[in-house]
């Protein structure tokens, strides 16, 4: 046997035996309780006896540390109340002390760890629960100093990320480090017309090459297998996916398909296909539905992997460095080809959105940044540092000739300021719209006739939150119209209808394709106007033929500095719901009926700017399953207010404090059950109102923020019912800046 062991050996016998001989004295102390004095002075030598034997101890205890703790152990159950206050004295003095809490509550980086020490210390303190109490108390110490040093770091913002690594020991500290916002809205604006100063960031990511198909997927034509190239095959690919689709029906879209598709041909390819309708894509399509299946029944493994790839995919480049603050990225993809849907019957539908390359690319960053790189073997179209705009990256699109951009995130610096921006403008209109609308009714009897179309426009723009409507190339686009292009065709002129005078009946496509159908009483000298403005004129003939937007809005920029058509539509929506939420909120309300008042007002805001949607396809199945949950809840109210009824007549006979509780716990399951059936049927009321309405839009980008939050702090109402996640960090400067009391 070794020198080594028998040390080794004779050090654990030693612990032992001082194990074994406290044991015994803490056995005695519980056995002789009521000679106490007695058992005091049969042992108070010990005290004497542990001075005496320190040296030795300790020598034992610094052989044995990495070992197992023992010593350490016996020491602190012993000296339990000696060691606290010189633990905080020695943790105060320096960051070195030698018990577990204080090594705990220090950076890693300060100083050496020893892993076997590491070892040791983790033992100790899961079994000594005192040891853990101190190691809060000294944590708690340490996040006193963090919040003082936070003053002298605000200045110095890139350095953030370095703090919260250094500061933060435990997970904890780690999870609170990101709920703190930058509030951009308390520092100043630039007044030069720059966005940023510094823009950094890795650029875009493009969509994957094109794989091609399996060699037992076939494509056929006229009943024949043919081997597509790859180039023809890909834009195969496209129609295969959409053959289920209500688009692949259309004429306008098989023919814009065909017409590309054979550009992507080789010239034998083009020789021997010339009918899609003899084309068979099934087995692509049949492929395709099996690889979705796929996807669906993928393990956890294979679906945690995607996950970690798309997130160190957003680390990497869902992220830029914009004066100094890391700034998220809206969408930092390249669209992938495909095949053009368009809104409504658009007559491009069908055709081929063409891949993007490195070579169709600008990139916008500053000058003394570290430039994006393009994927090996290519170059940018274009390196700008142009910090008058706030996109990264941009390209035209090749179907329309539009240009694409990647901007920052909603809850970024440049979108909230200029969403604030546009809310302050819209604020500004209410100090002077009185004047304009009287000058606007002064205008309807002016002797020159651009003057009166004018002003009948901008009182249907006014009065109706009408979009003021764009000239376009005849052709290139669907037939969507606004105010200023309308034609005859879209309005009709009532004297009298359903018991009101001067009728307007609208009947046009607005936006995305979406109708406009609205029945309107106005004023007399409008409807006169309106005659005289359709006189002689054939159906296709504009309504306004002396006007157009360029008119319109140089006009509106006279009445106040920044006013556009789109500032009217924004001032009605958040006016409107401003006087809604006064008129449908009641104090007496629970939350759920104020909720339900605030969706109204919504909703109120959404019919006035046209926000419609068509009814989810699912709708009727998840109106089915609520209206069974409702009905089931009313059969449970039944039974509890039967059972309280029962309880209270035995309680009457018994008069028992058992009778009386039972009444009691039975009143409030029926309370308890009440406001769940009144919570579904308020789901249910709101999900049948907003049916073919769609809240959302006005709601992030007609509706100032700031009424809803003053409206929810009024009411003591969380936020978090009016605005999820996601939004609240679009408006977090309105959330930061809205008190109850604001007014729009």
């Amino acid at each position: 046997m070794s020198g080594d062991q028998i040390d080794c050996g004779s050090r654990f016998n030693d612990s032992h035996k001082h194990k074994e001989k406290y044991k015994e004295k803490e056995h005695k102390h519980k056995d002789h309780k009521k000679d106490k004095e007695r058992e005091k002075a049969k042992h108070g030598n010990s005290d004497h006896n542990d001075s005496s034997d320190q040296k030795y101890r300790d020598k034992e205890k610094e052989k044995m540390k990495n070992k197992d703790g023992s010593a350490d152990k016996y020491k602190d159950k012993h000296k339990e109340k000696k060691t606290k206050p010189l633990d905080v004295k020695v943790k105060k003095e320096n960051g070195f002390a030698s018990p577990p809490p204080a090594v705990k509550s220090e950076p890693q980086d300060t100083f050496f760890h020893s892993p076997k020490l590491e070892k040791s210390l983790k033992r100790e303190r899961a079994d000594d629960n005192d040891s853990d109490f101190k190691a809060k108390k000294v944590k708690i110490e340490n996040d006193k100093k963090v919040k003082k040093r936070k003053p002298e770091e605000e200045d110095i913002k890139p350095k953030k990320p370095t703090n919260k690594r250094a500061v933060t020991d435990g997970r904890k500290k780690v999870k609170k480090e990101p709920e703190e916002k930058w509030k951009w809205w308390e520092e100043e604006r630039y007044t030069d017309g720059s966005k940023w100063k510094f823009l950094e960031h890795k650029g875009p990511v493009f969509a994957p090459p094109y794989e091609p198909l399996p060699s037992h997927v076939k494509f056929s034509y006229d009943g024949k297998h043919m081997k597509l190239r790859p180039e023809a095959e890909e834009v195969a690919t496209f129609y295969a996916k959409m053959l289920d689709h209500e688009y692949t029906t259309k004429d306008i879209f098989r023919k814009n398909f065909f017409k590309d598709w054979r550009k992507e041909m080789s010239a034998e390819e083009k020789a021997k296909l010339t009918d899609l309708k003899k084309c068979d894509f099934a087995p692509m399509s049949e492929y395709f539905k099996a690889q979705s299946e796929a996807r669906k029944a993928m393990s956890k493994d294979a679906k945690l992997k995607i996950k970690e790839e798309n997130e160190r995919l957003l680390q990497l480049y869902g992220f830029c460095i914009m004066d100094n603050h890391r700034e998220r990225i809206a969408n930092f993809r390249i669209e992938p080809p495909g095949l053009f849907r368009g809104r409504g019957d658009h007559p491009k539908m069908g055709m081929l959105k063409r891949r993007s390359r490195p070579k169709d690319i600008i990139v916008n960053c500053s000058k003394d940044s570290k430039h994006p790189e393009p994927p090996p073997g290519t170059k940018w179209k274009e390196v700008r540092h142009d910090n008058k705009v706030t996109w990264l990256v941009s390209w035209t699109e090749n179907i329309q000739g539009s240009i694409k951009y990647i901007m920052l995130n909603p809850s970024s610096r440049i979108k909230g300021e200029k969403d604030w921006q546009k809310y302050e403008t819209a604020r500004q209109l209410k100090k002077c719209v009185d004047r304009i609308r009287t000058q606007y009714r002064e205008d309807w009897k002016s002797k020159e006739m651009r003057i009166r179309q004018r002003a009948v426009a901008l009182y249907f723009i006014d009065k109706l939150a009408l979009r003021a409507g764009n000239e376009k190339e005849e052709g290139e686009t669907a037939d969507t119209v606004g105010c200023c292009s309308l034609r005859v065709e879209h309005i009709k002129l009532y004297p009298e209808n359903d018991g009101q005078e001067f009728v307007v009946e609208f009947d046009f496509l607005g936006k995305d394709s979406i109708r406009y159908y609205n029945k309107v009483p106005v004023e007399k000298r409008v409807f006169k106007n309106l005659q005289l403005f359709m006189e002689n004129k054939e159906t296709d003939d504009d309504l306004f033929d002396r006007l157009n937007t360029s008119v319109l809005n140089k006009h509106l920029q006279e009445l106040m500095d920044g006013l556009t058509a789109k500032v009217f539509r924004t001032y009605n929506a958040s006016i409107t719901l401003q006087q809604q939420l006064k008129q449908l909120t009641s104090a007496e309300e629970n939350l759920l009926a104020k909720i339900l008042s605030y969706n109204r007002a919504n909703r109120a805001v959404a019919i006035l700017c046209n926000h419609q949607r068509a009814p989810p396809k699912t709708f009727e199945k998840s109106m089915q399953n609520l209206q069974a949950k409702i009905d089931a809840k009313r059969d449970q109210l039944y039974d509890a207010k039967r059972e309280l009824k029962s309880s209270k007549a035995d309680a009457k006979v018994r008069r028992d404090e058992k009778s009386k509780k039972t009444v009691e716990t039975r009143k409030k399951a029926v309370e308890r059950t009440e406001e769940q059936l009144m919570k579904l049927e308020v789901q249910a009321t709101d999900r049948e109102e907003n049916k073919q309405i769609a809240l959302g839009t006005s709601k992030l980008n007609y509706l100032d923020p700031r009424i809803s939050v003053a409206w929810c702090k009024k009411w003591s109402i969380p936020v978090e019912k009016i605005y999820n996640k996601t939004q609240r960090e679009k408006f977090a400067w309105a959330i930061d800046m809205a008190e109850g009391d604001f007014e729009f």
